[in-house]
């Protein structure tokens, strides 16, 4: 097996290790396993947006390779930011695909003014483009979320009581007995949250079912949660256990001792030190007596 692999193996194994020394108390092989994630993870995201956004979606579109024309003022630009970085840059244009459209160069003005919160100087600057991102942010998902999710609800609440050609009884496709617990979860539900009056009689009785409905629902929302969790973590059981083979010089064995050997060892020291340190004082409230 290459170095390569087995090296991959042992880091595999310390930062899922260190990850779960959490368990015992924060200490340094989580935090350094924490960092290197946030880290390795802010990175990755970086480049991956860069080369799947940034790159063919702006420069793709300022510069596109079936414009290419050497004599124009935009394309001599180019080429001499293709001088100094040809992969971002390649000779020739952009090949994505895309016409030119200039009025790119507005995001990529709002994007500059964002970078430019660096400088204390020029950080005011940065407010046009936050504005503009998160004014557009708020609209896109304002919209989404509307036409998803409650025009979505909606529709999917308005159902038939009376279609008798539905069968009573179904667990997987509409039936009379579906539609009838699909209206009262949602009136209920929706008396809950009606606080203009107190909840007593038939009020309090509905919303009182209404609390039974959300926690139906919150509870398989969690559990879900849960049980996407819970296969992470038999991906993670399942790779210790791979890398505790002789294929991989046992790293699974050797990095669990190491983490446990050091934890240990600094919480003997700090047993020590705390028992030293009320003998000192002992000593030193005789000694004034």
């Amino acid at each position: 097996m290459e170095f390569s692999t087995i090296l991959g193996a042992w880091v595999a194994a310390f930062l899922t290790i260190g990850i779960f020394s959490y368990l015992y108390k924060d200490n340094p092989f989580y935090k350094a396993a924490e960092h290197l994630f946030v880290g390795v993870s802010a990175g990755y995201l970086l480049s991956l947006g860069f080369w799947t956004q940034l790159q063919p979606n702006l420069f793709g579109r300022l510069f596109p390779a079936k414009h290419y024309d050497p004599d124009t003022i935009t394309y001599t630009i180019y080429n001499v930011l293709s001088f100094f970085s040809s992969s971002i840059f390649p000779e020739g244009g952009i090949d994505k695909g895309h016409d030119q459209h200039l009025t790119y160069l507005i995001p990529l003005a709002l994007g500059v003014m964002m970078l430019l919160s660096l400088i204390p100087r020029f950080s005011w600057m940065a407010r046009w483009g936050i504005a503009y991102v998160v004014g557009m942010a708020a609209g896109l998902k304002a919209y989404g979320y509307l036409n998803s999710n409650v025009l979505g609800q909606i529709k999917g609440t308005a159902v038939n009581l009376l279609d008798f050609s539905l069968p009573v009884f179904s667990l997987s496709s509409p039936s009379i007995f579906n539609n009838i617990i699909i209206f009262v979860g949602t009136i209920c539900g929706l008396l809950y949250f009606y606080f203009s009056k107190e909840h007593k009689g038939l009020l309090g009785k509905a919303s009182k079912i209404g609390i039974y409905f959300l926690m139906i629902s919150f509870g398989a929302s969690f559990g879900f949660a849960v049980m996407g969790r819970i296969s992470l973590l038999i991906g993670r059981f399942t790779d210790l256990i791979k890398y505790s083979g002789s294929e991989y010089n046992y790293a699974t064995f050797w990095v669990l001792f190491i983490i446990v050997g050091a934890l240990g060892y600094a919480a003997y020291k700090e047993e020590d030190r705390g028992v030293i340190a009320p003998i000192d004082n002992l000593g030193s409230s005789t000694e004034e007596e």
